[in-house]
């Protein structure tokens, strides 16, 4: 992909992986290496700030929803992102970089029985598919260790056998022609210059 051949035309990058693997810190570091080109960026994340996210991060630190409801509530709420910010911003040449996307909704909601492929269905039907997607990919063992580092306690999702799950459905995306992988195991400087790389436009 060329910087180049997107200078007016709106770019939607996503980064996804599972915790643990730096994707806000390096969100943040290529939004600002586009502003330093020149380009207006919007940084999001999902779930939203809007209110089926505030739903789903309020039930995330207090009674779980059920399947059904909690798959519900993040249609929802990327329905009103894409509505809102995602459609509008590409429109106007925004560079867009989300911190999660429908991604997450396959790998996360397949672990409680959902089938993956038919989330990415019911997503795609209103979500526009990135133009990039960056998968950091992560070692399950340092993974945990960076999020005990941080002092968080792991929850249902951070467990050993389900971040080996959620790990394998990202991993499922990488014949994917947008889709680029990599290691979250190198040094920060090291992972940003090989994002930087994906825009290269000599490659």
């Amino acid at each position: 992909m060329s910087v180049d051949a997107w200078k007016n035309e709106g770019i939607l990058i996503v980064f996804e992986g599972i915790d643990g693997t730096g994707k806000s810190s390096h969100a943040k570091r290529l939004a600002s290496y586009f502003s330093s080109l020149g380009r207006e960026v919007v940084l999001s994340h999902e779930p939203t700030n809007g209110p089926w996210g505030r739903k789903l991060r309020e039930s995330a630190a207090t009674v779980r929803l059920d399947a059904e409801q909690e798959l519900e509530y993040f249609l929802r709420d990327r329905q009103e992102h894409v509505e809102q910010l995602i459609r509008p911003s590409l429109a106007e040449g925004k560079v867009v970089i989300l911190d999660r996307y429908y991604f997450s909704t396959m790998a996360y909601q397949g672990l409680r029985g959902f089938d993956p492929a038919d989330i990415r269905a019911r997503n795609e039907a209103f979500a526009p598919v990135p133009d990039l997607l960056i998968v950091l990919d992560l070692d399950v063992d340092i993974a945990l260790q960076r999020i005990a580092g941080r002092g968080d306690q792991a929850n249902l999702f951070e467990k050993r056998d389900a971040l080996e799950r959620i790990r394998e459905t990202f991993l499922g995306l990488r014949d994917e022609p947008f889709v680029r992988i990599i290691d979250a195991s190198q040094t920060m400087d090291d992972i940003a210059a090989q994002i930087v790389d994906c825009f290269d436009s000599s490659k």
